[in-house]
């Protein structure tokens, strides 16, 4: 079957594509006529820049995580990051290399959509803005127009509104692409207060929320409700927040003390 649908998919802080197509395997089972296209951040993460032993949060669990000689032998295993902010995250480094090289993607392709997490979800409503007003960002021009048209959806799980001068002007007053903001009731990493930063300037939003943290939702009814989001967004769909709690991946493992203490340094790092 032909795909209906094309989805650009951008990976949090400290994933990769391939880590973050695994974790979305039960969504695109579901999707069957949704091609998803899973994009590598170009910033490589430093040992240095990583933090203790990761759990299921924005990054991976320690089955998932790439040595330091994988990771050199072979990039595409790399931990990566669409930029890196500084202590007061009002300035992200790398930020415009990661712009353009969204734009080399866009350029030659169709995308209905995008879809991102966490620091993934940021840059996904940032794309979406940008191509809405491409002119803001000389740069991302081809040819003195836009690469690529304005996206019909963005779909933006744990995102955050970016504080970052690149940032201010996309979205003052608000940017107008259809975007469904999803949010954990129990995030710790990005938290709703956070999130809610991104829903102000988000002209055309839908907001939903499920019960658990800093992850994807998988239950049955929020696999059904993103794939038909995606197909059409305009629709009044029914809101897949009922039923029992979802729960958080069960890849990795990590004691209390270890989850906590990586959560707070995940949530430095945003």
């Amino acid at each position: 079957m032909a795909a209906l649908r094309r989805v650009l998919v951008l990976h949090g802080y400290s994933q990769n594509a391939t880590i973050f197509s695994k974790r979305l395997g039960a969504l695109r089972k579901e999707c069957k006529d949704i091609d998803f296209v899973f994009v590598n951040a170009p910033h490589i993460l430093l040992p240095s820049e990583m933090f203790g032993s990761p759990s299921s949060f924005d990054s991976v669990s320690q089955t998932e995580a790439p040595t330091e000689e994988t990771s050199h032998t072979n990039p595409e295993l790399a931990l990566r990051a669409w930029w890196k902010a500084n202590k007061e995250r009002n300035k992200s480094t790398g930020l415009q290399e990661s712009i353009m090289a969204i734009k080399e993607v866009l350029v030659g392709q169709t995308f209905d959509g995008v879809l991102g997490f966490s620091q993934g979800a940021a840059f996904a409503a940032i794309i979406s803005a940008l191509l809405e007003r491409p002119h803001l960002n000389p740069d991302f021009l081809v040819d003195g127009e836009a690469p690529h048209p304005p996206l019909k959806f963005c779909v933006a799980v744990s995102g955050f509104r970016l504080m970052d001068p690149i940032c201010d002007p996309l979205f003052s007053p608000s940017y107008a692409t259809p975007t469904l903001h999803v949010l954990g009731k129990t995030d710790v990493v990005v938290v709703e207060e956070r999130s809610q930063q991104l829903v102000a300037v988000s002209a055309n939003a839908r907001v939903e929320e499920h019960d658990g943290g800093h992850f994807v939702p998988s239950k049955g009814s929020w696999r059904k409700f993103l794939n038909n989001y995606m197909r059409d967004p305009s629709a009044s769909h029914a809101s897949p927040s009922t039923g029992p709690p979802d729960s958080e991946p069960s890849s990795g493992t990590s004691t209390p003390g270890q989850a906590g203490s990586y959560k707070s340094a995940l949530m430095m790092k945003l």
